[in-house]
């Protein structure tokens, strides 16, 4: 039989202490533990906490023109920064005060594979400004960062609608060749006047009333089969021949400072030869113009094409054309009583000569040797807001100041950066 141990009331006495010690040990020890939860958490140092930034690489931005130029566009080949050690994902942009500037990785083929690093400044007459790029993460940047949006719009009868905080534009794809309801074949610009600077073009397919200016603005420009503002066509025989709508898309870049994108056409008769066309577009935040870069394909080559740029000729617009054939704009009522220019410029020294034909106003100019064309199709209404024109002298200038800035280009140059002392 197993035998029970006795207790003396002495022993009773001395478990009873026992059992109050721990007791009070694991209370004060909870207490302690609740007390370290409610306060905020002590974060460990952070890598600019414990190590000193380090600029990798000195960006040197100079204007060399007399005037000052705002919303500039800085690009640095990712290239030249990955010999500097700084990978596509590591790279961000301070300005001299080590203050961060908003910027983007921009791939310029679609090959998956970043090209370029873009940032924006305002500079003054002749000024020189200088940022550096640090090696670090990458932020995403919030949405209200984004001055630049594109898509196609499958719902709309493929439609390419895109914006930026200026203004909006469209052009028209093959779907809306056959609807039943208002078929339309053309290859010109449709331009969208807004009062917003914010991005309007999903919100104005979602409600389907962009016709009417609900107080941020409206499609109030008419196309039709005319070049819009800014559409082309190939000139011969003093006659305007141009393609049907655009058959595929293609998005490189969607802000939030660039967009780029390309539209292809295809092939049209122009006499004995075939032409067809891939355009390229490209749209930054903070401008009234855009860049377009159209590559024709032609069989036979010869003899060399000529294309007209084209202008909607409207009820009472007013036409402007540079004596030296840089550029020419309309400037014209809108349905609603406020006004809208249109203008086309040529980076000199392109050139080109003035035309017209029933529909449109035309700037006739050359294809280079390798079949290319560049040019800058711009769209302004005096309502805007914010960088809006208010009348005819305004849009003159505005597309004087793009000519001499085309040919006046901004530097850009790179070095590599001592390593900052701690």
């Amino acid at each position: 039989m197993t035998r029970l141990h006795s207790y003396t009331r002495k022993d009773w006495l001395g478990i009873a202490m026992l059992i109050l010690q721990l007791g009070c040990d694991n209370a004060a020890t909870r207490t302690a533990d609740q007390a370290t939860a409610l306060q905020p958490a002590t974060a460990a140092p952070s890598p600019a906490e414990t190590t000193p930034a380090v600029d990798v690489a000195n960006v040197e931005v100079k204007n060399p023109s007399a005037a000052e130029r705002s919303s500039e566009t800085i690009g640095v080949a990712l290239a030249d920064l990955t010999k500097l050690g700084v990978e596509a994902k590591q790279a961000t942009v301070v300005d001299a005060a080590g203050k961060p500037v908003l910027s983007q990785l921009v791939d310029n083929d679609g090959d998956d594979a970043f090209d370029e690093l873009i940032f924006q400044t305002d500079l003054r007459a002749n000024e020189s400004k200088r940022f550096a790029v640090r090696k670090g993460t990458r932020a995403l940047a919030p949405r209200d960062a984004y001055k630049v949006y594109g898509r196609f719009v499958r719902e709309r009868h493929d439609d390419f609608a895109w914006e930026n905080d200026r203004f909006a534009r469209r052009m028209y794809g093959v779907g809306l060749e056959t609807w039943a309801k208002e078929p339309l074949v053309s290859s010109g610009i449709d331009s969208w006047s807004k009062r917003t600077p914010r991005l309007v073009v999903n919100d104005w397919y979602l409600t389907d009333d962009y016709h009417h200016d609900n107080g941020e603005g409206a499609d109030l420009y008419s196309v039709g089969k005319s070049r819009g503002c800014g559409g082309l066509g190939v000139w011969s025989g003093d006659a305007l021949h141009v393609s049907r709508n655009f058959v595929k898309t293609r998005v490189f870049a969607n802000g939030p400072i660039r967009l780029i994108f390309e539209l292809e056409y295809p092939e049209w008769s122009v006499g004995a030869q075939k032409v067809s066309e891939t355009k390229r577009v490209t749209l930054d935040a903070g401008k009234s113009f855009e860049r377009h870069e159209n590559t024709f394909k032609v069989t036979p080559a010869q003899p060399p094409l000529q294309i007209a740029l084209g202008i909607a000729k409207h009820k009472d617009s007013q036409l402007s054309v540079d004596s030296a054939g840089h550029w020419m704009r309309a400037w014209e009522p809108m349905s609603d009583g406020s006004h809208a220019g249109c203008a086309v410029v040529l980076p000199p020294p392109a050139a080109g000569e003035p035309k017209q034909i029933e529909s449109d106003y035309l700037l006739v100019t050359n294809l280079d040797a390798s079949g290319k064309l560049r040019y800058y199709p711009g769209f302004a209404w005096d309502r805007s807001g914010s960088g809006a024109v208010t009348d005819n002298n305004a849009w003159d200038t505005r597309a004087q100041t793009l000519a001499r800035e085309l040919g006046e280009p901004v530097s850009v140059t790179l070095a590599a950066a001592q390593a900052a002392q701690p």
